[in-house]
């Protein structure tokens, strides 16, 4: 019981971070259609924006005083974060930005904010995290609040929403290994090392297809949106690896399901100039799950006990 109490304010401060997440990641989603607007090239977009939060999470490194523990970092270690530059911080933002340039900002986000389903059949699996009958019910209420506010009229399938599923898939599994490698190594140095990493094969990716002059050449107007979106990006990743660190995943990737009615409030009230019933409807479900989810998980000492010693 004492251990319990210890450890509950852990678990508690990674619910507050993850609601920070989410309120990032819902005005990101929104910004970022601007963003890769105003570059054109979704490709050269991404690089500039990964580039700017790489070098602003290395000022974060020095300001911590994480360099000490990056320099002891084994082999193996490098092998880990990677893997999560390559899964998580190159590739699918690759395939998001090219989706997210011919699909709307309402469709990616509802499609990235399915992330809490795949996640959560991964830590079963790999995580070991375990759900009562309620829970699963939760899942269910927020898929569907999800899908509410995007409206069944308003979705349709097509490349840009493959691009934008494949690519939250790839961030699914890439959470699962940071959860893992969290346990060992700093959030400020695994967020660090996603993008650090991802950017260098992103930069990679743009010499071998011929668009690095594209990076040179890119407007004035697109350095300054990537430079908002780089700083976003930079909450993002600092407020999530360090809720994942102190909360289970499943739970955590729950909570980011609020980012949707956020991206979709912005939408509706600054580009339709209107707010639709659906919107409320489908806020009130997400809202409702999320609260089921994250109060059982806290209720349930034995799942909180184990997943808490790990961390």
């Amino acid at each position: 019981m004492i251990r319990y109490l210890k450890e509950l304010p852990t678990i508690q401060k990674g619910i507050l971070l993850a609601f920070g997440t989410a309120l990032v990641s819902g005005v990101a989603n929104f910004i970022n259609k601007g963003g890769v607007t105003a570059v054109g090239e979704p490709f050269v977009y991404t690089a500039m924006k990964n580039v700017i939060t790489a070098v602003l999470l290395l000022g974060v490194l020095f300001a911590f005083k994480n360099i000490k523990q990056l320099k002891n970092l084994k082999k193996l270690d490098w092998m880990k974060l990677t893997v999560i530059g390559l899964i998580g911080g190159s590739i699918p933002f690759l395939l998001f930005f090219k989706g997210l340039s011919i699909t709307s900002a309402s469709s990616a986000s509802f499609i990235h904010k399915t992330l809490f389903i795949w996640v959560a059949l991964l830590a079963v699996a790999f995580l070991k995290e375990r759900f009562r009958w309620y829970q699963y019910g939760a899942l269910v209420i927020l898929f569907l609040g999800n899908f509410i506010i995007l409206g069944p009229k308003a979705f349709s399938w097509g490349a840009g929403e493959s691009l934008v599923f494949i690519a939250t898939l790839l961030w699914s599994a890439e959470f699962i290994v940071a959860k893992k490698v969290l346990k060992t190594i700093h959030p400020n140095i695994v967020a660090w090392a996603r993008l650090t990493i991802g950017s260098a094969f992103i930069l990679s990716f743009l010499m071998f297809t011929g668009r690095f002059g594209a990076l040179l050449s890119a407007p004035f107007a697109g350095w300054g949106w990537s430079i908002l979106t780089g700083a976003i990006l930079l909450l993002f990743v600092l407020t999530w690896y360090h809720a994942l660190k102190r909360a289970p995943a499943t739970l955590i990737t729950s909570i980011l399901v609020f980012a949707s009615p956020i991206t979709t409030f912005l939408n509706e009230v600054f580009r339709k100039q209107e707010l639709a019933w659906n919107s409320a409807v489908g806020s009130l479900l997400i809202i409702v799950g999320i609260a089921i989810f994250s109060l059982a998980m806290l209720k349930t000492k034995k799942e909180l006990l184990s997943d808490s010693s790990k961390v």
